[in-house]
């Protein structure tokens, strides 16, 4: 048999890759993985090397929250694989499509203690992750890779695992007794069922005060043009989470913000909802957990999700409808298009103007100890603008950047999900600007987290990423410190000071351009600096470590005086006859 008449097993893998649209992937070398880097380069598969696979999986994650497309990452076995395993657990948690390809020894070898084995990759992943494999054969490369996409790309989206051992890899196969890579373009987009639009419809003429919050599963083009045509016919205010904020552009009269605004109408006298439409989202600590002060108890719940075991989670939904965000939107607007809903527009006005409370609370920009964190935040934002794409990574620095930045289309705001991971910022980061090369990337992160990742900059300045990364250095963990001073007292700290490290020299040992702010004023004028860099920049700046995030308040509960209850960190508090 001619030797063209043969495939490598990394020639099928990339070639299944290059059929189903992949084009980027993120991945740090290993020795198990040269056919599979070789194939790559053939099938015009670009590259992207990291420092730790976390940034790695990371940025293969942020990559698909900002495209839609499949993310990919490309590890080595044993520790590249473990390393990764809390990227794989985040893109899982957060629905985002992200298929990690890890290496392993060879099969021959199995049960040798051989280097990098002795673990089971696959069990380990299995709990993690949507789907995980292990390639057993060559000839079934391009088949099982093919399923594996279809395992992420489809509804419920999430994360995969396919391990190939290198001995898999590295054989080659006659191109007649391989398997084809079949389905690689499945992606149903289910539409809800006429009865489900037609009660949704009923739910709506008969709500007083409704309101749509759109969560990731929504964070797309086509979802935001779909929902801007339906606002256009339904005044009623819109709020999202994080990854979902621009679906609505800024200054949209239904554009309500942050779903987090729901939890202040009653410190404005205003009624809360009694209808609210969950597109795409999921029920839990990012909308208030079982407190009820974002979705009201008392509201009726509809909830359309790719994911029918979310239906019910915390709370009964009154309608759920299994069905793509685009779909279900373009259905209820179809639906409407003979309704007026005039009478609403008295309700979206008195609903939105919560946007702006939070800006209040904050009125000094700066003190004795610090420029305060919120306006740090805001400064950025202003700088960078609408158009820019934003990474938010940190406790309280996360969420002070959150409620300060102003994004134009969805998917431009990529920060924690469930899993609460710190670190995750220099990934994303990179990501995000392989993702989108012609927007401006903004990193803000705090002191704490950044030091998990740092020698991301290495690779930033590598590849020429011109990311702008914003530290807020307040010289502690932030949430950490906050919630043990609330728990013990205003002098208790545990292990949750740092200090006395110049960021802003690290960076500028790494080739960046970096500066360190201490005063407010000289914020803007250190941005615009970092911008016309033209490459990696860093900005360190020092904030005021006794600022509190709301957050941190609210994530501790309150225990009411002379109650025997548990006040615990981050969950509900333990009820005094359970503790």
């Amino acid at each position: 048999m001619a030797e063209q008449d043969r495939l490598v097993g990394g020639q099928l893998l990339a070639k299944t890759l290059k059929a189903a649209g992949v084009s980027q992937a993120f991945a740090l070398h290993g020795g198990h993985l040269e056919a599979l880097l070789k194939g790559c380069i053939e099938e015009d598969i670009a590259l992207i090397d990291f420092r730790h696979e976390s940034s790695a999986g990371h940025a293969a994650d942020a990559y698909a929250r900002a495209t839609g497309k499949l993310g990919v990452c490309i590890v080595t076995a044993g520790p590249g694989f473990t390393n990764a395993l809390s990227a794989m657990t985040n893109a899982q948690l957060d629905g985002s499509p992200v298929l990690f390809i890890v290496g392993a020894p060879p099969l021959r070898e199995i049960e040798t203690n051989p280097l990098q084995g002795g673990i089971d990759q696959v069990a380990i992943a299995r709990p993690a992750v949507k789907w995980a494999f292990s390639i057993p054969s060559t000839e079934r490369i391009a088949d099982l890779t093919a399923m594996a996409i279809r395992k992420a790309m489809t509804l419920p989206r999430g994360a995969v695992l396919l391990e190939v051992p290198i001995d898999v890899l590295h054989m080659s196969v006659s191109a007649s007794r391989a398997t084809p890579p079949a389905g690689v373009g499945v992606n149903p987009r289910p539409a809800p069922a006429p009865a489900e639009v037609t009660r949704l419809v009923e739910l709506l003429r008969a709500a007083k005060r409704p309101v749509l919050i759109a969560g990731n599963g929504a964070a797309n083009h086509e979802t935001a043009e779909a929902l801007r045509a339906l606002c256009a016919r339904v005044p009623w205010p819109v709020f999202t989470k994080s990854l979902a904020a621009g679906i609505l552009p800024p200054g949209h009269p239904c554009n309500g913000g942050a779903a987090g605004n729901l939890a202040l109408l009653p410190m404005l006298g205003i009624d809360r909802p009694d209808l609210v439409i969950l597109l795409g989202g999921k029920l839990g600590l990012l909308l208030g957990g079982r407190s009820g002060v974002v979705v009201p108890h008392g509201a009726t719940l509809v909830q359309i999700h790719g994911d029918a075991a979310e239906m019910g989670r915390i709370r009964d939904v009154d309608l759920a409808i299994l069905a793509d965000c685009t779909e279900a939107t373009r259905a209820l607007d179809a639906a409407l298009k003979d309704d007026q809903f005039n009478e609403l527009e008295g309700w979206r006005a008195k609903a939105v103007s919560a946007t702006g409370l939070f800006a209040t609370m904050f009125p000094d920009r700066e003190t004795t100890q610090g420029i305060h964190p919120y306006h740090a935040a805001r400064a950025v934002a202003e700088a960078a603008g609408p158009g820019a794409m934003y990474v938010f990574d940190g406790g309280e620095s996360a969420s002070w950047g959150a409620a300060a930045a102003v994004v134009d289309r969805p998917g431009a705001v990529i920060s924690h999900g469930y899993l609460g991971c710190l670190g995750i910022g220099p990934g994303f980061a990179i990501g995000a600007q392989i993702a989108a090369p012609d927007r401006r990337v903004i990193h803000l992160t705090g002191d704490g987290a950044f030091g998990f990742h740092l020698q991301e900059l290495d690779t930033m300045v590598r590849h020429r990423l011109p990311i702008v990364t914003v530290v807020l250095n307040n010289e502690v963990w932030g949430m950490s410190i906050h919630g043990q001073q609330i728990m013990f007292g205003s002098n208790y700290h545990v292990i949750s000071k740092l200090g006395g490290t110049h960021f802003a020299n690290i960076a500028q040992a790494f080739g960046c351009h970096a500066e360190r702010v201490t005063r407010f004023a000289d914020l803007a004028p250190a941005l615009e600096r970092a911008f016309a860099s033209g490459g990696p920049a860093f900005i360190e700046v020092m904030t005021d470590a006794d600022v509190v995030h709301p957050v941190t308040v609210a994530m501790l509960g309150q225990v009411q005086e002379g109650s025997n209850d548990v006040l615990i960190p981050y969950y509900e508090n333990i009820p005094a006859d359970s503790a």
